[in-house]
């Protein structure tokens, strides 16, 4: 939360190089903490006979037989590349939607991190998450980013960034931790590299389509496009995981209650309210 804030007001007085500096100083305390970590209290992993590409090649030949992990992995991929630019999206609508500054710049990436803290603590109250948090957050998070790319005054654009930084931060932290836990632990180290070289490797692709949109359609349409793009991957998730992990998204009690994934088995017959 105070990052962004400071950024704005340090790009305002000393401007962008300097400010890029300091942040640069930054990083200090993250080679700090490697540092001090124990190496002895980690857990170390078999044994193994291959080498180099052999255990690359091991960690990729498990993801393939791990269905639930590629789908995480085709969400984190969709989100990562479409969903997650506000580094642009609210430099956009700030300077050439509602004509604010720097200064007002760095308010919405505080105003946002706001809502990215709420899902943290909400994430950390989660032992393990399910596959209705996951592709509910998505949902959510799809919904949320048309509201802000449709809100008319900066005001209001600035209070939605709270509940879409809430629920981006929800689907970053559910997929990570749905990987972690499901997978081996001889593999994970590998399998969480490819899980992170999909995740941000799409931001090389995604920076410069974003930019050509806002360049051609508008600043609104870098937010819609991740709209699309996280919806249409929540829907197609969803259907996915309902047909293939045995799960039925059941309407409860009543229509006003809020829709839930439920276990159940692809062989039962389905009973009048599963949708």
């Amino acid at each position: 939360m105070i990052g962004p804030a400071s950024a704005g007001l340090l790009i305002a007085w000393l401007g962008t190089g300097p400010t890029l500096l300091v942040n640069a100083l930054t990083f200090a305390a993250v080679l700090v903490a490697l540092l001090a970590m124990d190496v002895d209290l980690l857990a170390p992993p078999p044994d193994r006979t291959g080498q180099g590409r052999a255990k690359v090649r091991e960690g990729v030949a498990y993801v393939r037989r791990r269905p639930d992990i590629i789908l995480i992995m085709v969400i984190a991929f969709m989100h990562g590349t479409f969903g997650m630019n506000f580094q642009i999206t609210n430099a956009l609508m700030a300077t050439e939607i509602y004509g604010k500054g720097v200064e007002e710049y760095g308010i919405t990436g505080s105003v946002m991190a706001i809502g990215s803290l709420g899902g943290a603590l909400l994430a950390a109250r989660r032992d393990r998450p399910r596959w209705r948090l996951l592709l509910g957050s998505l949902a959510a998070f799809a919904v949320m980013t048309f509201f802000t790319a449709t809100a008319p005054t900066f005001l209001l654009y600035t209070v939605l960034l709270v509940p879409t930084g809430l629920t981006a931060l929800t689907v970053m932290v559910s997929a990570n931790a749905m990987v972690q836990l499901s997978v081996d632990q001889a593999v994970r180290g590998r399998v969480m590299a490819l899980y992170m070289a999909v995740f941000f490797g799409g931001t090389p692709l995604g920076s410069p389509l974003i930019g050509w949109i806002g360049e051609h359609w508008g600043a609104r349409w870098t937010l819609l496009i991740g709209t699309i793009a996280c919806g249409l991957t929540a829907v197609a998730a969803t259907i996915y995981v309902m047909r293939h992990d045995n799960l039925r998204l059941r309407l409860r009690a009543s229509w006003l209650r809020p829709l839930a994934l439920e276990r159940g088995t692809l062989t039962e017959p389905l009973p009048e309210k599963v949708i």
